[in-house]
């Protein structure tokens, strides 16, 4: 049976899952309607075309990331919960990024969790370029963290593999070191070591003086 109610944030809700989950190529009107249980010509009545419907789902993507805001008791804290967040949000959404970033709108889409790390950054007493550099540092490493853990999920499997490059020798006769490169990399362990120990250097007390 088809139905009848529909609202265009189910629209955009469904066809966002969609895009997720198989890349804005396999979104066709046709699917998000049987998706939906209803018509197509119900789909373009709320949304418009499919152009459109990418259109949209762009500017809500854009409203998404700028959600994210600061936690915390402590600057430090609150810099590294808005890293998090915007770690987790691309995580979770990067063929919607891509969209994105496509159509040009990468800058204003980063610029709600850049102003709340200027916000942290003043708190923490930082200000001018020391500040910009900074705000800019964290939003490197997340992204680029990001770009890592994607290619590494996409790379073909390796041959030798780390397990199999890294013995005693190879790793300067540290054999705890050589055991623990052989392994899989716990990302979520290195994304969070690491960006304790950025936010630390760059909130300390010589950073924030210089």
């Amino acid at each position: 049976m088809t139905r009848t109610a529909l609202t265009s944030e189910e629209v955009l809700t469904t066809a966002a899952r969609l895009v997720r989950a198989d890349g804005p190529g396999a979104l066709t009107m046709r699917r998000l309607a049987t998706e939906l249980g209803t018509a197509v010509t119900s789909i373009y009545w709320h949304v418009g075309n499919r152009e459109s419907l990418l259109d949209a789902l762009v500017e809500r993507t854009v409203r998404e990331m700028g959600e994210i805001h600061p936690i915390g008791d402590t600057p430090h804290a609150r810099v590294v919960s808005v890293a998090r967040a915007l770690h987790s949000a691309l995580r979770e959404r990067p063929q919607l990024i891509a969209m994105v970033h496509e159509r040009g709108l990468t800058e204003r889409m980063f610029l709600p969790a850049q102003q709340a790390l200027v916000h942290e950054m003043h708190a923490a007493g930082l200000r001018g370029e020391t500040a910009a550099e900074a705000v800019r540092a964290v939003q490197f490493q997340v992204v680029g963290f990001v770009l890592v853990e994607r290619n590494r999920e996409r790379s073909p499997e390796q041959h030798p593999s780390e397990g199999e490059l890294w013995d005693s020798p190879t790793a300067e006769h540290d054999p705890a070191l050589a055991r623990a490169l052989a392994g899989p990399a716990d990302t979520e362990r290195l994304f969070t070591v690491s960006l304790e120990a950025l936010v630390s250097s760059l909130l300390s007390p010589g950073v924030a003086g210089s």
